[in-house]
C-alpha cells in the first residue's frame, strides 16, 4: 500500500513561498502545492494569475529527477490513488493533444503546457501563458489538478506519452484582493 501524502505546516509554507506570491492585487489568482505521488513530500508549487490574454502559470520544482517532464492540467481536483484520481487531461472539447500556447484551443487541451526542464540540481522552473484559459468560466482550471509526469511530453496522441504521474497538486482559487479604501 502506497503512503498517503502528509503535509506539515512548514512544507505548505515553503511551497507557498516558492510561487504563490506572484499574483497581482487586481487579478484572480490560484495556487497548487505539487506533492509527490509516491512519498509524502513537496515537489514544488504552481501559481496561476489571470491576464488579459489568458492564464499565466508559474511552476517551481524542487527535488525532482533531472530531465524533461510533461506538465498538464487534469480533469479532477483529486490527487489520490498515486495521482490517478485526477483523471485524464482536461479536454472539454475533445480535441487532439498539443502545446496550447502554439496550437490554440482548437488543437490542444486547455492545460497542455508542454515540458518543464529539471536540472542536475533537481530544480526547475516554467512560466507559460495558456491563451483562453481562466480560473473560472468556459475553460476554467480552478479546482482541477496539475500533474507532473515522469517523462517528457512528446506531443503524441492522445496525451503525449509522458509516462506515470510523479507529482500532483489541486488548483485552489484565491479571490481577488480588494484595494484599500482611499483615505
Amino acid at each position: 500500500m502506497k503512503p498517503r501524502s502528509v503535509w506539515t505546516v512548514g512544507m505548505v509554507a515553503m511551497a507557498l513561498e516558492m510561487g504563490a506570491g506572484a499574483a497581482s492585487a487586481w487579478a484572480e489568482s490560484g495556487t497548487a502545492i505539487i506533492g509527490s505521488t509516491g512519498e509524502p513530500k513537496v515537489l514544488g508549487s504552481a501559481a496561476f494569475t489571470e491576464l488579459d490574454d489568458g492564464l499565466e502559470v508559474d511552476v517551481q520544482l524542487i527535488d525532482v529527477p533531472p530531465g524533461r517532464h510533461g506538465l498538464h492540467i487534469h480533469q479532477y481536483g483529486d490527487c489520490g490513488d498515486v495521482g490517478n484520481a485526477a483523471g485524464g487531461h482536461f479536454n472539454p472539447d475533445e480535441v487532439p493533444h498539443g502545446f496550447l500556447p502554439k496550437d490554440g484551443l482548437s488543437n490542444a487541451h486547455p492545460g497542455d503546457m508542454g515540458n518543464i526542464e529539471v536540472g542536475r540540481d533537481r530544480t526547475g522552473t516554467l512560466r507559460v501563458v495558456l491563451p483562453g484559459v481562466s480560473l473560472g468560466g468556459e475553460y476554467s482550471v480552478g479546482g482541477r489538478s496539475i500533474v507532473l509526469h515522469e517523462q517528457a511530453d512528446d506531443f503524441g496522441q492522445p496525451t503525449g506519452n509522458a509516462g506515470g504521474r510523479i507529482g500532483c497538486g489541486v488548483i485552489l482559487i484565491a479571490a481577488p484582493m480588494a484595494e484599500e479604501p482611499a483615505p
